[in-house]
């Protein structure tokens, strides 16, 4: 029999704390009353018993929706109050967006760090309270940013994440630089969804604080053969249509609910939401302005698509889209506007999203080598909670869907009655953890060799293993890395970084990364061999770059190898590295980025790219991002090292940063010219600054507008010799143009591609 799995919750006998009553700023308590909140949670209850406002380290792992954020509002207000700083740490770009919204207008000044790796960002010190990302916080650290010694009060948002794969080590280094930097810190652990929160509390010196109760009921529970089951409660659905996810969201939105809907690849939530498009076939004002939004942002195919499918009340949520896009989206499902989102896992990590029904359609993932495998427990957990609006619904229900009885059984024990799983240590990543080392040692943290196992026992690594053997070996092949690539140098028993291991530190890239980099501009120059130097090729740079660990590349299909192989063969004497049958995946992963990067350089339109490579808007941004990085350390490094690469490199930072060919560098050096515009006055015979005042003002303000013109015709006689520099970092736009949102192109000609091939 199916098993209940209702609202445990916490005793309600407990008398109820009301926020006028507790030490907080008038403001806090002012801007709650506004939301309607006056009186605490019972799990909020529990953290001000255990210490909350009295510097007491919590680590909280309750519900979604239980009020983990208000609990660290009164700890960062409380510090404020008293003259401190607070630190609030999360995943996530969007999180960091999100919260700096929710923060603001209460009182304490709020700043936002999720920009430039190799900033100091000084003037976040003048803020009280302080949003950011793990890895800007880390790079803060990096570059001794004075203030970051200020902070009182550290609140670790989605806490669970030092079990990430790709941020994990980061988080918990970071935890631990912070802990040793400043000894009378409070933290705070915020988290939904963690197996052994004992464990993780321990090391964090921390109160922990647990419970199951939620504002709204939950109710979990398997769709199979037209039937709902939620434990002993069993409702029957009508079934006008033959697909489970569409039969589920038409019943909930009929009665009033929205729903989520997440399945396990992008393909497939377009696809779920052109056909709960298709059912709703919603016809509302407000819908219409939305779509009229997107429709306006929309320069590929699946923006338009998108865009179609919201004017009908659903859409589609992932990471190929562009940021403005998902922002419209969720801003029209917060409203009510849009019924229903078909979304992959990146909604439910943290953003605020909640809805009546959430339908867990794909619970099993492809993974590498070994098919389809069913999702982590704790995953499922972090898209159930999304179920249940509070003080707009009366319960939420988070539902699988089940082929038949046997598998609805399976799924009640697989997912909803499994405990989540614990969360380890991944600081054995030897690569991240050879960066952190450096970093280590460049901010002074650590002075000796023997300091290194030492300040590394405060890891949550060493807390969790008995033994550090395979640390200690890691840090020991980390040092000597370290010592041959000339990062840093030993003295008797003291250890310092040498010029070159300061800048790896500070630009915020992996030494291998570095050496990577330097070792092809060293060897091009003929350094390495005493050969003549060869000419430097960008198509060549480019899959360098794509070759470093901290490059994203994009993934290969068996239908791509012919047009890769055909290219590389085509182009050999442009590229830098060989493809060896040893690393022919990793070479060709490489190449593709690379390609894609050197289409966009070569001014190839947005969609263009997006059907040629099998991305979306949102891919080509993170690829020009990540890309615009690893030049901007490129050129530093170049400069340092190999300075007679030293422009060619900044140069070809320049045309991915616009995405431009190289007969437009002249004039993209002036504010106010991107693609689009430089494009406009090239193909007009305005080739650079100095056209630009001979052809005078009436004719510029033809091309590109009366208002565009007046700014930069005062640049173009003084514009000088030279260029400035690449000046994007990770954050900056990569176009410039007001009508362009980020890298794209469609308004372009589109001529001139070096690649002829389609993926």
């Amino acid at each position: 029999m199916l098993l209940s799995s209702g609202n445990n919750g916490v005793p309600g006998s407990a008398a109820k704390m009301r926020l006028e009553e507790l030490d907080l700023p008038a403001k806090l308590v002012s801007a709650c009353a506004k939301k309607g909140i006056s009186e605490l949670y019972p799990p909020q209850t529990e953290c001000v018993k255990k210490g909350l406002l009295e510097g007491k380290n919590l680590l909280i792992s309750i519900p979604t929706a239980s009020g983990k954020t208000l609990v660290a509002e009164m700890a960062m207000h409380h510090h404020v109050a008293s003259r401190g700083k607070c630190l609030y740490v999360v995943p996530l770009k969007a999180l960091a967006s999100e919260k700096y919204e929710e923060f603001s207008g209460k009182g304490p000044k709020i700043g936002i760090a999720t920009g430039d790796f190799d900033k100091r960002d000084e003037y976040l010190g003048r803020n009280d309270i302080v949003i950011a990302t793990s890895e800007k916080v880390d790079s803060l650290l990096r570059n001794n940013t004075p203030w970051m010694s200020n902070i009182t009060c550290l609140i670790l948002d989605e806490a669970h994440l030092i079990d990430s794969e790709d941020r994990g080590a980061t988080l918990e280094m970071v935890i631990t630089k912070l802990r040793h930097l400043n000894e009378n810190l409070q933290m705070i652990g915020l988290t939904a969804t963690i197996g052994n929160p004992g464990a993780l509390a321990s090391w964090l010196g921390a109160e922990l604080v647990t419970s199951d109760w939620r504002p709204v009921d939950l109710k979990e529970g398997v769709f199979c053969r037209d039937t709902l089951y939620f434990g002993e409660e069993i409702r029957p659905i009508e079934t006008p249509k033959k697909n489970d996810d569409e039969n589920l969201c038409i019943d909930c939105v009929n009665d009033g609910g929205q729903c989520l809907v997440f399945v396990n690849s992008r393909r497939n939530a377009e696809g779920c939401a052109k056909r709960m498009a298709t059912a709703l076939k919603l016809d509302e004002p407000e819908l219409e302005k939305l779509a009229e939004e997107l429709e306006k942002a929309a320069e590929t195919d699946m923006g338009r698509i998108l865009a179609t499918c919201v004017k009908k009340g659903a859409a589609f949520h992932h990471a190929g889209m562009k940021r403005n896009q998902r922002e419209i989206v969720e801003r029209g499902f917060r409203q009510g506007s849009i019924r229903v989102i078909s979304s992959t896992p990146t909604l439910a990590a943290g953003l605020n999203l909640p809805a009546r029904r959430v339908i867990i359609r794909d619970y099993l993932r492809f993974k590498g080598g070994e098919g389809m495998v069913p999702i982590p427990v704790r995953e499922y957990r972090q898209m159930a909670g999304r179920a249940g609006r509070p003080h707009l619904d009366p319960y939420g229900e988070a539902i699988l869907i089940a082929k038949g009885p046997e598998v609805a059984n399976g799924l009640y024990e697989e997912f909803i009655s499994a405990p989540a799983e614990d969360v380890t240590s991944r600081l054995d990543d030897e690569r991240v953890l050879t960066g952190q080392i450096l970093s280590l040692i460049s901010t002074g943290f650590v002075k000796t060799k023997e300091g290194l196992p030492e300040f590394l026992n405060g890891t949550f690594y060493v807390h969790m293993n008995k033994s550090t053997a395979y640390i200690d070996r890691i840090v020991e092949d980390a040092v000597l890395f370290l010592e041959d690539a000339g990062m840093i140098t030993r003295t008797g028993e003291f250890l310092s970084a040498t010029e070159y291991g300061h800048l790896v530190s500070r630009l915020y890239i992996t030494p291998r990364t570095a050496e990577v980099i330097t070792g092809a501009l060293r060897e091009r120059s003929g350094r390495e061999t005493g050969a003549p130097p060869k000419e430097f090729s960008d198509l060549g740079f480019l899959q360098v770059l794509c070759t470093t660990p901290d490059m994203y590349t994009l993934y290969i299909k068996k239908s791509d190898m012919d047009v890769l192989e055909r290219f590389y063969f085509e182009n050999e004497d442009e590229l830098w590295e060989e493809i060896s049958f040893d690393s022919m995946e990793e070479g060709f992963r490489a190449l593709k980025t690379a390609m894609l990067v050197n289409d966009w350089i070569s001014e190839a339109g947005e969609d263009l790219i997006c059907s040629r490579y099998g991305v979306g808007p949102g891919d080509i941004y993170n690829t020009v991002e990540g890309m615009n990085w690893l030049l901007h350390a490129s050129s530093r490094l170049s400069s340092m090292l190999v300075p007679e690469f030293r422009d060619p490199v900044r140069e070809t930072g320049i045309r991915v940063q616009h995405g431009i060919k190289r007969e437009l560098l002249p004039l993209v050096r002036l504010k106010g010219i991107g693609r689009v515009r430089a494009r406009r006055l090239f193909n007009n015979n305005i080739l650079s600054p100095e056209d630009l005042t001979a052809a005078g003002f009436d004719r510029v303000a033809a091309i590109v507008g009366r208002k565009i013109a007046r700014q930069i015709m005062d640049q173009a006689s003084g514009a000088g010799a030279g260029f400035s520099g690449i000046t994007g970092g990770r954050k900056g736009r990569v176009a410039e143009d007001e009508d362009q949102d980020g890298p794209s192109g469609g308004k372009t000609n589109g001529n001139g591609q070096s690649s002829i091939f389609s993926f």
